[in-house]
This record gives C-alpha cells, structure tokens and sequence, in this order.
C-alpha cells in the first residue's frame, strides 16, 4: 500500500487521516480529542502521554490504531519490580553449534512501531529512564552497542491521576520528552451507553487497515514541509517565552502561579503539531488557530506550578489557557 504513497497531496493527507479517525471510532466511543491528538503525535513523530483513571479505552486506543495502521505493537506494564532489560532487551550468552559460547543480543518490547508504557508512573526513575534514549535519539543502546528503532517509532504512556500510592512521578526531563499530554475525560451518559452496547453484545467492531507505516512516515514527511510564516513563528516563541515567570509578557497568573515555564521543546511541539492541525483542516499554511488548538495538550505538561498554585487548586490548564488569551497574535 505504501509503495505508491510516497509523496501525499494535502487532500490525500485529510482523506486519510479522517478514514483513519473513523476507523478508530469504530471501537472507541467518543474521545475525539484524544483520538486526534494521538494521530498528531504518531504523524509529526512525537510520544504522547494519556492521563485518565482506569477503563475509559486508552490501552485499546492504541491497540486500535495499531491495526488500523498496520504497526507493529507491544505492550508493557510498569511496576516496581520492572528492570531497564525487561524493556529494551539484553544480551545472552548462547552456545553455537561449534560448541563456542557468544553473546548475543535478545531486543526488548522497545524494538516496535507502537509502545504502549501502561502505567508508566509505577516504575522506579532506574527503570522510566530506559527509555529516555528511545525517546529522544530512537536508538537503544545495550552493552557500548547501539541498535536503531526503526521509524516510526511512538510511546504512548498512560497514567492514573488519583491512585498515587506507590507511584514514582516522571522527572521533568522525561515530561519534556513527550509531545503532548492528552486527558482523558470520563464519558457523557449517552456515550456510556454505547460503549456497553459496543462491549457486552455477542459481536466485536471490525476495523480496516487504512494505511501503512510507509503512509505514516509519508504524512509526517508532508506535515514538516508545511510552511511556518515569520509573524505565526514569533507567536508561538512568544506563547513559550509568556510560561515564564521572569517574562515581562507573563501575565500575572503565570508570576504568581508558575515556578518553571515551558522549555524549547514546547515551541517545537506547537509548530509540529500545528502543521499537522492546519493539514487536518484542509490548508496548506499554518494559522495562529492551529497553535491555540495544540497549547493545551503541548504545554500542560511542560508548566511546573509552585506551592501557592497548589495549595489554591490552581491547574496548568488554567495557566495556559490565560497565557493564549493574554499573548496577541502579532
């Protein structure tokens, strides 16, 4: 299939992405925002971390997409007892049939297209770090050899704001490292409905492979291309540079509330998937609206807030939706 989807029109681009959205569908119940905002990440070549309390669909999501796209797929479930081997593999002394004795190395669940980090917040730092490198540099490095990802390559992580017992929470470097964080909310009660129609009858969804990953690669190849004028770059620096407390376009929720500002990466984040928003849309040039679209699930991750805000009940949602409204557009 993907043979002859090299090079992708922005009309084959939106085809595709809508009959990928719809086949998702066809399992998940409502989330629309969660859907969309994973196909953006798996296009523009990020990782998305999914917040939400247990059995609202994130582990099928994935699953979902997975074979809708043809990927490959493994799951992990984080615990405490997790070692950095069980994820990206090791090497094992194997013995030849000329009797001699080599190590040889056996890949880890990292070695996918999808991965699915299931609770990643119940691993120890030792072990959420193992995949630190896959993250960022999509290699895998075991024993002074290093090993490629073959692209693409996405972690879609998942954890559960209300139990923390037990959990270890992400540093900042690892936060950074993703390109969105989506919250999934709890569906409406017609939504409920329809997911135990969908879920208790005698017969399952059938879905269909839409694309491939030669597909996938060809829309993130085509989103890069998508050009960024001057005045929409400046406004997407200047969203970033308003996180920052010490900023002088800071507004005052952000130096009251905010003890850290977003970093570079949540500038490359809004561009990335504001290209991406503006294709889905039908355009070829990226808007200021495609930016506002992204800033939650880009920056709400990226905003460390200080005591006061906690103790206040003060979220990063709000803090970031106060800085889109007060930076204007230039």
């Amino acid at each position: 299939m993907g043979q002859d989807m090299y090079q992708l029109s922005p009309e084959q681009f939106r085809h595709l992405a809508t009959r990928i959205e719809g086949e998702v569908s066809k399992y998940i119940v409502g989330q629309r925002e969660v859907i969309r905002h994973t196909l953006i990440g798996l296009i523009a070549g990020g990782h998305v971390l999914l917040e939400g309390v247990p059995g609202l669909g994130k582990t099928m999501l994935v699953r979902t997409l997975a074979r809708v796209l043809d990927l490959k797929f493994a799951r992990i479930q984080f615990t405490p007892d997790l070692m950095p081997a069980d994820i990206v593999g090791t090497d094992i002394l194997e013995e030849g049939q000329d009797g001699r004795r080599e190590f040889r190395f056996r890949p880890g669940p990292v070695f996918t297209n999808l991965l699915l980090a299931d609770e990643i917040n119940r691993a120890t730092p030792k072990t959420q770090s193992a995949l630190l490198e896959a993250m960022q540099e999509r290699t895998v490095t075991v024993a002074n050899r290093s090993y490629p990802l073959e692209p693409p390559f996405m972690v879609l992580a998942t954890q559960n704001p209300i139990e923390m017992e037990g959990t270890y929470p992400l540093p900042e470097a690892q936060l950074d490292r993703f390109l969105f964080k989506v919250n999934v909310t709890f569906p409406d009660p017609a939504e409920l409905v329809e997911i135990l129609n969908r879920t208790t009858g005698a017969t399952e969804p059938e879905v269909e492979v839409v694309a491939d990953r030669e597909t996938i690669l060809a829309m993130g190849e085509l989103a890069r291309q998508v050009p960024l004028a001057s005045p929409v770059a400046d406004y997407a620096a200047r969203l970033i540079v308003a996180t920052h407390p010490e900023s002088r376009e800071a507004p005052e929720k952000v130096r009251r509330y905010v003890r850290y500002g977003a970093s570079p990466r949540g500038a490359q984040a809004l561009i990335l998937g504001g290209k991406v928003t503006a294709l889905l849309a039908g355009r070829y040039n990226v808007a200021f609206e495609d930016l506002r679209a992204v800033a939650p699930a880009a920056l709400r991750h990226r905003v460390l807030l200080n005591f006061d805000a906690l103790a206040e009940g003060i979220s990063t949602d709000e803090i970031v939706t106060e800085v889109v409204r007060t930076v204007a557009e230039p």
